[in-house]
């Protein structure tokens, strides 16, 4: 069936995407290309979160791997019955599907508020290091003079709005696709059972039409054994009498 197919596709998508996730999150730790921000703690909070790495990456990472390896046939399956195996096998996904949603959700969580406090940094009104848009809710992602407020790390209002809007959408798209999984996994899972059942039903049926045919078939040799036999006792029941 295409459940498995479907499923290495999005595993593979995952892939690509849990791996971008985490190159994002990486260069939110060093503005500019500098490390200086990182090891003096000049940071924003939400780029400390891990959002990247552990939620849209790590936690993505895990159920990509295991929707890659649904689509190899060798299932032993479960009682001798191969479609059990890979039923379960497809239920199972869901809840791999389970865990990167909840990935995928902590990752566009945290960007989305990260998005909303804006960066931490050394301002030139109050020559402190501060989060210069908390009041704004937001509202500075379209006020560009305001990011001028941002002395020190330069282009640090650039910076931060590139990458926490690259982690809100990939986030959006790993949510999407392990959604998508969960209703995969769950059709994938119950027509397999379906249709072992109705393999089983078919074999039973066959084996029962065989079982009829033979023994139809063995009927009049059966009939001629018998005859014969009655005629052997008869002619050695005529024999003894004549003795």
């Amino acid at each position: 069936m295409c459940f498995g197919k479907c499923a290495r596709c999005i595993g593979c998508k995952l892939f690509i995407l849990a791996l971008l996730s985490i190159a994002a999150n990486i260069l939110l730790y060093f503005p500019n290309g500098e490390t200086r921000f990182a090891s003096e703690h000049h940071l924003s909070k939400y780029v400390e979160c891990l959002h990247g790495i552990l939620g849209g990456g790590l936690l993505v990472l895990i159920p990509a791997a295991v929707f890659i390896g649904l689509h190899n046939d060798d299932c032993c399956g479960c009682f001798g019955h191969k479609n059990c195996g890979k039923s379960c096998a497809m239920l199972s996904s869901v809840l791999a599907a389970c865990v990167g949603i909840l990935g995928s959700g902590y990752c566009i969580i945290i960007s989305a508020l990260g998005l909303s406090q804006g960066p931490y940094c050394f301002t030139r009104v109050e020559r402190n290091w501060i989060y210069p848009f908390t009041e704004s809710s937001g509202g500075y992602l379209l006020d560009y003079d305001e990011w001028a407020k941002c002395q020190e790390p330069q282009n640090i209002v650039q910076w931060n709005v590139t990458l926490f809007s690259i982690l809100l959408v990939l986030g959006g798209i790993e949510f999407i696709l392990c959604s998508i999984q969960v209703v995969n996994g769950i059709l994938g899972g119950v027509c397999r059972l379906c249709c072992g059942s109705d393999e089983m039903l078919d074999i039973c049926q066959t084996a029962h039409v065989r079982s009829n045919y033979r023994y139809s078939n063995d009927e009049p040799f059966a009939s001629c054994r018998r005859t014969a036999a009655q005629e052997s006792i008869s002619t050695r029941g005529v024999f003894l009498s004549g003795h």
